[in-house]
């Protein structure tokens, strides 16, 4: 089943949605859908026998910092049964990036959501465990992001950096090498 099919399929189920095919380099299947659709084309995408995309293999964002919309949330899905993969992506404005939660259908988006939302501050509405992942509980602004400073001014609260001069740092290397021989 090709990209075309697979619009078309949920064209069928879902009468008024827009889904665009989007070119590839690869062998998924590259759609864009409007965030207020989500939900029912991923809902479509795996209930429907003809699909059947079981599967949420992955989450991930994508940021085009300067260029609006700024941001693609992307979902790979797996059809096990029918030995396919999609790529279906949203895109999110700047300025309040937000969508719905897809862990009604999937518990595994539960931690991929709290991911992108503690890297990126892409928000999921209904998510049941809005919390920090990765980062610290009073960790300020998101390092995922294409313009988050890379020379972070802040003190460190959790835990300190161990700092080393490169004097130091050479040494160890020659030690380590040396111990290989």
């Amino acid at each position: 089943m090709d990209a075309a099919a697979i619009a078309a399929a949920l064209g069928d189920a879902l009468p008024g949605v827009t889904v665009e095919v989007a070119p590839t380099t690869d062998l998924h299947t590259n759609l864009f859908v409007d965030a207020a659709n989500l939900i029912p084309v991923l809902r479509t995408l795996r209930d429907r026998p003809d699909l059947k995309f079981e599967l949420l293999s992955e989450m991930t964002v994508a940021d085009y910092w300067p260029r609006e919309p700024r941001f693609e949330v992307i979902y790979i899905l797996v059809s096990i049964e029918h030995r396919l993969r999609v790529r279906l992506k949203v895109r999110l404005p700047g300025d309040d990036p937000h969508v719905d939660t897809a862990t009604g259908l999937w518990a595994a988006a539960n931690w991929l959501e709290r991911e992108i939302w503690d890297l990126f501050g892409v928000a999921f509405d209904g998510h049941p465990d809005p919390r920090r992942l990765l980062m610290p509980e009073d960790w300020q602004g998101y390092p995922g992001r294409k313009d988050y400073p890379v020379q972070i001014q802040m003190t460190p609260t959790s835990a300190s950096a161990m700092q080393v001069t490169a004097e130091e740092f050479r040494a160890n290397l020659l030690k380590d090498r040396l111990a290989r021989k």
